[in-house]
């Protein structure tokens, strides 16, 4: 069965039948993925249909008074997600001001049992909810004892004894630790985007690269530095080193620019979309005196990343 996306709630046809979950589910971590699981597992077990209810956009990008906010996955990634996680349903809430000071009691009746219809809800152990997040799980045990649905508080994650949160693997990335980030996320970290061009030092150096716009702006991208990544390109995987930096050696300010050198590639790819899948970062990004100092650490890089990439393939 393909995965249902409703925007509407007037569009969910209502079954008291239905087991749920409810969250941003910001990465959809190992964390995250327990409760989904213990979702999809609880209906198939009793003949339910399962859902997820989200939010986009994210609560931190209405609230928060920091223009600046970078989030793990967008709405179109984590559909995907959820469908490989066997997620059948998904209502994403639109997350307004509005919206966000609705008390956590009328939410979850006009949504819930009014609204979709509910038999359980699984929710983490820290879920909060509803206007000054004032719901948690005794409001919907105390509703769920009126309405007739059940509640399911699924303990923490933990790894090597930390309880695992979107906060966390934002600040992992933040800070280029790449393994730790896919340990916690149980799957590699991917951000796509379009082939742009760009001032062409790549090529003048020997090394030409594919500047990529990102499809989602909001997207999080690892801390500055020289990466090796495996690039998705036309169905096909390929090797490479990705650049996220200012370009110090050419730029006194320059902007965040992100970029990619393909091994053993030689094909004009502008307009293309491009997918970039972290695997190790090899250093921080630096400055230069001269050309041929960069050049000789970017054959370095080559080098270092061709054998991170091939031990990975062993």
């Amino acid at each position: 069965m393909s995965i249902q996306v409703f925007r509407k709630l007037s569009d969910i046809k209502y079954d008291k039948n239905t087991v749920l979950t409810l969250g941003t589910f910001d990465g959809i971590h190992l964390g995250h993925q327990q409760i989904i699981s213990a979702v999809v597992e609880k209906a198939k077990k009793n003949k339910m249909r399962n859902f997820v209810l989200t939010f986009d956009p994210h609560p931190r990008k209405v609230l928060s008074k920091d223009d600046k906010v970078y989030l793990l996955s967008s709405l179109e990634e984590k559909v995907e997600i959820f469908t490989k996680l066997g997620v059948e349903n998904i209502f994403v809430i639109e997350f307004t001001k509005e919206f966000s000071q609705q008390p956590a009691e009328q939410f979850i009746t006009d949504f819930l049992v009014n609204g979709t219809g509910v038999s359980e809800i699984v929710i983490g152990y820290d879920h909060h909810f509803g206007k000054g997040r004032g719901g948690n799980a005794d409001t919907l045990t105390s509703i769920g004892l009126e309405s007739g649905f059940k509640i399911n508080i699924i303990q923490p994650y933990k790894l090597n004894d930390i309880i695992l949160s979107s906060t966390k693997v934002r600040n992992t990335l933040s800070e280029g630790d790449v393994a730790s980030a896919v340990k916690m996320l149980g799957r590699s970290y991917k951000f796509a985007g379009t082939v742009v061009g760009g001032d062409m030092r790549g090529r003048e150096l020997g090394y030409p690269t594919a500047n990529i716009q990102l499809d989602y702006p909001e997207k999080l991208l690892p801390l500055i530095g020289i990466y090796a990544v495996k690039v998705i390109l036309h169905n096909q995987i390929y090797n490479g080193l990705l650049s996220i930096g200012r370009r110090p050696t050419f730029y006194e300010d320059g902007e965040v620019v992100s970029e990619v050198y393909i091994y053993d590639f030689n094909r004009q790819i502008y307009g293309d979309k491009i997918s970039i899948e972290l695997v190790e970062r090899l250093r921080g990004e630096e400055k230069f005196n001269s050309t041929d100092e960069l050049i000789a650490q970017m054959n370095k890089d080559k080098e270092n990343g061709k054998k991170i990439l091939n031990n990975l393939n062993n």
